[in-house]
């Protein structure tokens, strides 16, 4: 068996380039299920009322676990093989939380920097939740990580350069630490690639015992 032939085979109902990379950079390749037009994904990442981040991650992980693994048992797009019941579904998702007040992707570049403001000179929680099942329903796991993330002050310059770059705009938060944020971020305390959006260590023990090697 080479380094990419896995068994069973992982369908990642993920379209995060990053999720994607830190999989492969495992030596693991993932099946990325193509987004479903039929699915409101902002709904589905929508806050219910007063919800714990927490709660938050993991209901969400959770749905879009089980609407990937619907989806392929029910019509598998056709760029995918034909899953099998030992095959494996991947979701996650991730959140940023000041004073557990959750704080998703920002819209417009307006709520972009009333974000970062907020984070600015603060420690903040990112949690995420992965979730898995076998296609066949026969098992299913949930975990989650969460990290402290502590930003260096920012000025209004810097924010304003760092909107400009369009790197926060698809991140909870308004960043991402494994780009130009990450040089105002002096502490962590947690997981990086969980900070990222997919903690390793946790991850690959769960898939360990769903039978990936």
């Amino acid at each position: 068996m080479t380094q990419h032939q896995i068994t069973p085979n992982l369908f990642l109902a993920s379209q995060s380039p990053r999720r994607k990379a830190l999989l492969q950079n495992m030596g693991i390749t993932p099946l990325v299920i193509p987004a479903d037009q039929q699915i409101d994904a902002e709904a589905i990442e929508t806050p219910q009322p007063n919800e714990d981040p927490i709660a938050y991650v993991v209901r969400v992980a959770n749905l879009k676990r089980d609407l990937a693994q619907q989806r392929l048992q029910a019509c598998p797009p056709s760029e995918l093989p034909t899953p099998q019941p030992e095959d494996l579904v991947l979701a996650a998702d991730t959140t940023v939380a000041l004073d557990q007040h959750i704080l998703g992707k920002p819209s417009n570049k307006v709520q972009a920097q009333t974000m970062l403001k907020a984070l600015s000179g603060n420690t903040h929680q990112v949690h995420t939740a992965v979730s898995i099942c076998r296609m066949d329903g026969a098992a299913k796991d949930t975990a989650v990580v969460s990290s402290d993330v502590t930003f260096a002050p920012l000025t209004n310059d810097w924010i304003d350069h760092y909107i400009a770059t369009g790197e926060p705009m698809d991140k909870a938060g308004s960043y991402g630490i494994q780009g130009l944020a990450g040089s105002m971020i002096p502490k962590i305390s947690g997981s990086y690639t969980g900070i990222m959006g997919l903690p390793l260590y946790e991850t690959l023990n769960m898939l360990r015992r769903f039978g990936l090697r």
